[in-house]
């Protein structure tokens, strides 16, 4: 500023005392939004230690993250819900329990009758014989029969034509047909395979404890020889289910995917510290044949994707990982779930620790929860009614959200930022579910695929080689598949185990097909029973 009236070095002085006043506000400025970042890194931090882990908002917006934890069974009690028996404790109603007619109708039953003994069919009273007067159930129990484990010794009988040895003297010999192993030389039944792979990618338990469990039965077999079995059925028969299952899924209009990391020990010029990708993809919801498939593979390039999806043109729906732009003829759908999640990491407190509701932050995270409440009310509607419902009541929210997005400016390196900028670099791909009724508001789908991997990962850690990551990947997709088209798991298993051997596959390919998870020619004992 120019001052009059006042000596040339008092004018100077004044100057740079505001230049630093300039200075140090620009300071404070700087200082203050990287205290806002620390405390916004702060609180993902606690959300992450203490916080829940769903992402459903009527979790998030309660005032406090440690309510969370204690409240969870508040908001998922059902007023209406009928409570055979209640049980109430202070500030919650706990959730109903199964009642015993529930638990019967899914078990086999089987009657314990007690009854009086012959000599004690007399009365009492006048020494005459009673007759049975009626039945009561006094109460049930569940019985637990635990497995078994036996030795199968195949004897094959052999017949020999006693006429035409006599005629001839030459004996005409018939061998009856024996069930061709799944394993060749091997001791491996299709039950005890199908119960080591049911073991680890079901219940997530590792080679090590199903080798210990193995010799509480009294059967010494070593992880070694159980990670033998996996390989080999993955590769010889697995492996096949897979190809075919691959072939289907690119006929679909929709595809998820996504991809997870893993630690491979023994990889040709790779330290065991590198990580690699477990890539996970699935049919959409509208799928009637549903499929899930995993690819083991070393690095996360987008590469992987363009060659395992070659030949597929619809929509891809996937984060917002700049990796998928390499599959070309697709149509890319991005994921509001993730878009919430960076709204929700950003959203400040104000001092008596409740969430700022008036914060950008929390307005961007309610735009969202508005198109998943829409979502909810769509559910049950078809394809195309959801589709005429979207482009005109969800339409109204995203453009609200759009044109809310334009007045809103960041500070430089704040959290929002990152939210703002996906939001505009997604704008196109998070728009596509405008576009078709059967396109998902959300990639949730595969990311509950790639949890029973995750769950799997964190009791075995690591794979060993690449091999058994890739026979892994193998196991899984069929495990997956199986469970997504409601079958019983191990059930399914061991009759593609005692099925396939016996096959001509090389003859006849076609027989595969009837092998598949959705298959209308599996067998019942394969599928979940319906109560």
């Amino acid at each position: 500023m120019k001052l009059t009236g006042i000596a040339p070095e008092i004018e100077t002085y004044i100057n740079e005392l505001e230049k630093q006043l300039q200075e140090q506000d620009k300071s404070l400025e700087t200082m203050q939004l990287r205290i806002n970042q620390l405390m916004e890194q702060l609180a993902k931090a606690q959300r992450s230690l203490y916080g829940q882990s769903s992402e459903k908002s009527k979790y998030v917006l309660n005032d406090s993250y440690m309510d969370n934890l204690f409240n969870e069974a508040e908001f998922e009690a059902q007023s209406h819900a009928p409570e055979p028996r209640p049980t109430t404790v202070t500030s919650h109603t706990r959730k109903p329990k199964r009642t015993k007619e529930e638990l019967a109708a899914q078990l086999p039953v089987t009657e314990v009758i007690c009854e009086l003994a012959q000599e004690d069919q007399v009365c009492d009273e006048c020494n005459s014989n009673m007759r049975a007067l009626g039945r009561e159930t006094v109460r049930e129990e569940i019985e637990f029969i635990p497995a078994q484990v036996r030795l199968l010794r195949y004897i094959r009988l052999n017949f020999v034509c006693e006429n035409c040895e006599k005629e001839t003297g030459e004996a005409t010999i018939k061998k009856a047909l024996v069930p061709a192993p799944v394993i060749k030389k091997s001791m491996a039944s299709p039950s005890a395979v199908a119960h080591v792979l049911y073991q680890k990618y079901v219940n997530a338990m590792p080679l090590y404890r199903q080798e210990k469990d193995w010799a509480n039965q009294g059967v010494d077999i070593s992880r070694a020889t159980l990670a033998n079995w996996i390989i080999a059925v993955a590769f010889t028969w697995l492996i096949l289910l897979w190809d075919e299952m691959k072939s289907c899924l690119l006929t679909q209009e929709i595809i998820l995917a996504d991809e997870t990391v893993v630690q491979v020990l023994k990889e040709e010029g790779r330290k065991p510290t590198t990580d690699s990708r477990m890539w996970v993809y699935c049919s959409g919801v509208a799928s009637i044949t549903p499929i899930v498939l995993y690819e083991y593979q070393t690095t996360r390039s987008g590469d992987h994707a363009r060659r395992f999806l070659e030949g597929f043109s619809g929509y891809l729906h996937t984060d917002g990982y700049a990796g998928y732009d390499r599959v070309p003829g697709v149509t890319r759908c991005g994921c509001w779930n993730h878009l919430r999640s960076k709204y929700r990491d950003c959203i400040p407190k104000t001092k008596n620790e409740a969430l700022n509701k008036d914060s950008p932050a929390y307005i961007g995270f309610d735009f969202c929860n508005q198109l998943f409440d829409l979502e909810r009310e769509f559910k049950e509607m078809t394809a195309d009614e959801r589709l005429k419902e979207r482009q005109i009541r969800s339409k109204k929210v995203l453009d609200d959200y759009l044109a809310w997005l334009d007045t809103t400016n960041p500070l430089q390196g704040a959290k929002l930022g990152e939210a703002i900028t996906y939001s505009r670099n997604q704008q196109i791909p998070l728009s596509r579910f405008l576009e078709d009724g059967c396109i998902e508001l959300s990639t949730n789908r595969v990311e509950n695929h790639i949890r029973p991997f995750v769950i799997g990962r964190k009791n075995w850690l690591f794979a060993d080689t690449s091999k058994g990551a890739k026979a892994s990947a193998i196991a899984y997709s069929i495990v997956e598949t199986a469970k997504a088209n409601n079958l019983n798991v191990y059930q399914y298993l061991v009759y593609i185990f005692s099925t396939m051997p016996s096959l001509d596959l090389k003859r006849d390919p076609s027989l595969i097909e009837n092998l598949l998870p959705w298959s209308p020619n599996l067998p019942d004992s394969c599928r979940k029973q319906k109560h």
